[in-house]
């Protein structure tokens, strides 16, 4: 007996991008239905428009109606440490003692394969409550730390990016790999994980500090042997590890440039933070097709610096540029918080970050910087179904601040500006029901 088709329809207004609003602009980027209804057969979009254009198609399908809601693409989060949970909101003075006085020590107890799991279980359950569906993860340098991890993201059936991270110097020997054992390992863990079900496995120097010329190498000819698979480090987030890269790598002429020699830029690298870059490390990015990952909660709490978002999106020469929560030094996990801090950040540069632009930078426009957007990212016909619907009214105070809003732009901005993972009523993984808000 043939299995029944397992149809989904969400009714209520609905948001998503057809376009990048730093381009074409806000109005003309967005598809906003007052009323729309979203078809879903076995996990991924068959329909979506107006309620009245579609609701012919209802037949056979389980509706969902959210009539004060809204409902967006899951959140993609670009860069995330889940080991780092357990630590978030630890005081530190800058990026490099904090790494040494809390990371590094934490980092340790995942070679423990049960406390990487129970982790694991958790951080994922914590994304799906704020929203968010898809996430490029740091692990460890213990396998055992990535094998609790996908083996928990495909248990939720969720499209996760996730790698061991590679580091061979300036960390406590028990972080410390070398580079035959991190090309192995990782090789190895690449075979086992990467396209299995919705999984994808990134290569992950953790910095160039923490990474001899041999471990770059490695992770650089590891790439080029499996180009399917994603690259994400982090550049540029302090200034004193600028100085210490300089003093490391005196031969490049700047940070990526060490990133660049190794064969480690291109489609599928996302860089984390990069706050102080120069001209030609931009430039090698656009032309490169790099991407960034700006982790605004991240570089305020440690003091890193403010994102350049007018050099970031100038045109010519933009950058792929997505929203990440970098937790545990972010201090939420929530993108819509990430979202009202990237908007502070923008202002004190002098940038003005709209809030369909911000929405865009966790949404489609991240799908976009990871090489993800044919899959996730928007609500269209043949997209995977990857759903969040908001609570517009997730508080009192925000209940009656939304009495006096006078559109969709604006109601955006008072849920990046005011909300968090309260506002997240439900959430869809490949259309089926991952998290339901408590009545």
């Amino acid at each position: 007996m043939q299995a029944r088709p397992n149809r989904l329809a969400l009714r209520g207004p609905t948001l998503t991008f057809r376009a990048d609003p730093f381009e074409a602009g806000d109005a003309a980027a967005m598809h906003y239905e007052t009323d729309g209804l979203t078809l879903v057969e076995n996990g991924r979009i068959t329909g979506f428009g107006s309620y009245d254009r579609l609701r012919a198609r209802l037949d056979g399908h389980e509706l969902k109606h959210y009539g004060d809601a809204l409902i967006l693409p899951g959140f993609i989060d670009m860069h995330a440490h889940y080991p780092q949970l357990q630590m978030m909101g630890a005081y530190g003075k800058q990026l490099l003692d904090w790494l040494n006085q809390y990371t590094f020590e934490v980092e340790q107890q995942f070679g423990d394969a049960a406390h990487a799991r129970r982790v694991s279980d958790f951080f994922l359950d914590q994304c799906l409550r704020a929203g968010t569906t898809t996430a490029s993860v740091y692990c460890t340098v213990h396998p055992a730390s990535v094998d609790a991890f996908f083996d928990a993201a495909q248990a939720r059936n969720m499209r996760m990016i996730a790698g061991k991270v590679l580091m061979d110097r300036n960390a406590p020997g028990a972080l410390c790999d070398d580079a035959r054992s991190a090309y192995d390992e990782s090789e190895a863990l690449i075979r086992k994980w990467h396209g299995r079900g919705r999984l994808s496995y990134a290569i992950t120097p953790r910095f160039a500090p923490s990474c001899t010329p041999a471990q770059l190498e490695a992770a650089g000819a590891l790439w080029k042997r499996y180009p399917g698979t994603h690259l994400q480090t982090h550049i540029s987030e302090n200034r004193h590890e600028v100085d210490w890269v300089r003093r490391l790598f005196p031969e490049h002429a700047h940070y990526l440039d060490v990133y660049r020699h190794y064969g480690l830029t291109g489609p599928r690298s996302v860089f984390g933070h990069a706050v102080h870059l120069a001209e030609p490390e931009w430039r090698h990015l656009t032309e490169s097709g790099s991407a960034i990952a700006h982790c605004p909660t991240s570089n305020t709490f440690l003091g890193s610096g403010l994102f350049d978002y007018q050099r970031a999106f100038q045109r010519p020469g933009a950058v792929r540029v997505g929203l990440g929560s970098d937790i545990g030094a972010g201090t939420s996990l929530s993108m819509l918080q990430t979202m009202g801090a990237a908007y502070k950040v923008a202002q004190l540069g002098d940038y003005s970050l709209s809030a369909p632009r911000a929405f865009y930078l966790a949404t489609r426009g991240a799908a976009r910087a990871l090489c993800l957007d044919e899959h996730i990212g928007s609500i269209a016909p043949g997209m995977e179904a990857d759903l969040v619907v908001l609570n517009l009214a997730s508080t009192p105070l925000i209940e009656f601040r939304m009495r006096h809003c006078r559109g969709i732009e604006e109601a955006l901005f008072i849920q990046m500006t005011m909300a968090d993972d309260r506002a997240t009523l439900a959430v869809y993984i490949a259309g089926e029901p991952a998290y339901e808000a408590a009545a």
